[in-house]
């Protein structure tokens, strides 16, 4: 598998290797270790989730406020999406950038965030499942939604008419109403440590930066 930093600091897009023979295909997703030595700590599963969408269903931008924080690992199962990673944490380096990963179900191709990036995704089939893997558990009231149609932002979705949305994501602020309002995270390079001092605060470490903002 290869493992490579995204433009946005602290996201990383893992890519398998796909084994294949006349019964079909076989991948390793991740592996523990490797991951770990990328990160700079070790990414422990405390959550799962998934989500199934309608086509032309656009999700997000979600983030979780820090402390607690949340990092993911994302994966579409089940048929395609463009998947979408925005750094929302004020101070950082790639504060506003943001980095689209086209995923597929039959390519197994998946993407890790640090907490204090938020995360979307605009479902490219009927039926799309995406698998979240978290390193904390939710805890509600924690969620942090920035409007995915921002114009500063300017991700292009490429979409195909009105998207369906939430009401929560069809009203929520973009990045500068929610930095205007204190509402978003503060960077710390790395990002957090799980498991270390209180609502998983403490030690960090620095992350690579690569790549320019996306327009």
């Amino acid at each position: 598998m290869k493992i490579e930093p995204m433009s946005v600091l602290d996201a990383y897009r893992i890519t398998p290797t796909h084994h294949e023979d006349r019964r079909g295909s076989f991948y390793e997703s991740w592996r523990f270790e490797e991951l770990a030595a990328h990160l700079g700590h070790p990414f422990v599963v405390r959550q799962a989730n998934f989500s199934a969408s309608r086509r032309n269903t656009l999700r997000g931008i979600h983030g979780t406020t820090s402390p607690p924080g949340q990092a993911k690992l994302v994966t579409c199962v089940r048929g395609a999406a463009l998947d979408v990673v925005v750094d929302l944490r004020v101070g950082s380096p790639t504060f506003g950038r943001f980095d689209i990963t086209p995923q597929e179900a039959d390519s197994g191709v998946a993407v890790c965030l640090a907490d204090g990036l938020g995360h979307g995704f605009l479902a490219l089939t009927d039926d799309t499942c995406m698998n979240y893997l978290c390193d904390t558990e939710y805890i509600h009231g924690t969620m942090l939604d920035i409007q995915a149609l921002d114009p500063e932002l300017g991700i292009p979705w490429n979409l195909d008419g009105e998207p369906i949305r939430s009401d929560k994501d069809t009203a929520a602020p973009t990045l500068a109403e929610a930095a205007a309002a204190g509402l978003l995270p503060r960077y710390r390079p790395g990002g957090t440590l799980p498991g270390e001092g209180e609502a998983h605060g403490g030690r960090t470490r620095p992350g690579p930066v690569r790549g320019d903002r996306l327009r």
